[in-house]
């Protein structure tokens, strides 16, 4: 049996954690530069409130119902989701983080009642973290995805749904669209309609070789899947990307190349943290600048460079980042986002090195190690590259952002008695 814990309104919830006087309240969140709306509590979503829809165009019914607005603050949520995902794994061995908010977990070898376990682990993130969160159990990781969306839907659930005999979900499947099952998206579920398959129920009882013909080996596992059948097993350790990108719309549009080369600096050394978190070396580079599509005079432009050896070393990334920028940058232009790409990976542990060749030193990667553990002890951005600047006028809109509560010193919820 596979269970899935799917935390409810994720960013939404994490706002409300330390602001008990926002619980039951409308809340929502949006995206970088607050742009768009990314989350909605179920109060807000009951108001009628649009999801991935722009703030300024619901703004005026925002403000009607007097709903609480919050600039994303990915680093609280981040530091919340592993929380929740250390505690989960205190219930089983086996687990696979899904997401930022969701984990399956394997429950072969539980002894208890599957309803009363699911119960457990909703009560235990609820005292601990004050999380809310829908648990599904299913034979299958597809049918415990639809548990899960029945836990969160039907009242009677009471958060936990447990698909554990045919007749049960079987009688969910006739009464889900087939759009709604994990893996079919809508151009796939326009396909299927063609078929004359429209809810999951059909999908599960047509034939999974004819299936396999139309589509593809994937779409012949979610029938399986959808008859109790299970053929996706948990991934312990995550894939690896293949390539890493880091891109951000600015808040305030630069005119000038010097705000440019600070952003594209940064975004550099970002991606290239995440590229020494996974262990690999990049080779090519993508940098990538363009104005709003909505404004006259639209430019657009990008190009990719050659490193001169494979490397993680922030520095070298961000020099030939910069070069990049140089060469597609036109004057005259507000630019409206820009974003540094590692498009060409090897794993540190197959890299051979060549004695003819440059390559990375091992002073350098002392120094990026050094690097990484000074940001990971004492936060993001306390040692940088200078060449992302100081005052980065450029950085994104967040005015409505809370502090960061799990994460700086200087920003520690108080309590008072």
């Amino acid at each position: 049996m596979f269970a899935l814990v799917d935390c409810n309104s994720c960013y939404a919830s994490c706002e409300q954690i330390f602001r008990p006087d926002l619980r039951n309240k409308p809340v929502i969140v949006l995206s970088n530069n607050d742009g768009c709306i990314i989350a909605r509590s179920k109060e807000a979503k009951a108001l009628g409130i649009p999801g991935l829809h722009a703030y300024f165009k619901v703004r005026h019914l925002i403000e009607r119902h007097q709903v609480s607005v919050f600039s994303s603050n990915f680093r609280l949520y981040g530091d919340i989701s592993h929380r929740i995902m250390d505690i989960l794994r205190h219930f089983s061995p086996d687990i696979e983080i899904y997401s930022i908010d969701e984990m399956f977990l394997e429950l072969s070898g539980i002894n208890q009642e599957f309803k009363h376990y699911g119960q457990k682990m909703k009560q235990a993130i609820w005292q601990q973290v004050r999380m809310p969160v829908s648990v599904g159990i299913a034979p299958s990781k597809t049918l415990s995805k639809l548990a899960n969306h029945a836990a969160k839907i039907i009242p009677s659930c009471g958060g936990v749904c447990l698909l554990d005999s045919p007749h049960k979900w079987q009688w969910l499947l006739r009464r889900v669209p087939v759009t709604k099952v994990w893996g079919i998206g809508s151009r796939l579920g326009k396909r299927l309609a063609d078929m004359s398959i429209h809810t999951a129920w059909d999908l599960a009882s047509s034939n999974p070789k004819t299936i396999r013909r139309q589509f593809n080996v994937c779409v012949e596992r979610t029938v399986e899947e959808l008859n109790g059948n299970p053929c996706l097993m948990l991934e312990d350790i995550p894939p690896d990307k293949k390539q890493i990108y880091c891109t951000r719309s600015f808040g305030e549009k630069p005119t000038e190349i010097t705000p440019l080369l600070q952003a594209v600096s940064l975004y550099a050394n970002r991606a290239a943290e995440k590229l020494r978190k996974q262990q690999h070396l990049v080779l090519t580079i993508h940098v990538f600048i363009h104005t709003s599509p909505h404004q006259p005079n639209y430019y657009s432009n990008s190009t990719v460079v050659k490193l001169p050896y494979p490397t993680d070393d922030s520095r070298v990334i961000s020099t030939y980042a910069k070069q990049a920028l140089r060469s597609i940058y036109r004057p005259g232009h507000a630019y409206l986002k820009a974003g540094v790409g590692l498009i060409e990976l090897t794993a540190r542990k197959y890299h051979q090195q060549d004695i003819f060749q440059t390559h990375q030193s091992k002073r350098t990667d002392e120094l990026m190690n050094t690097l990484d553990n000074i940001n990971q002890r004492y936060g993001r951005g306390t040692a940088f590259i200078a060449g992302e600047g100081i005052k980065k006028r450029w950085s994104m809109r967040q005015k409505h952002c809370s502090p960061h509560y799990t994460t700086n010193w200087n920003q520690l919820p108080i309590v008072r008695t």
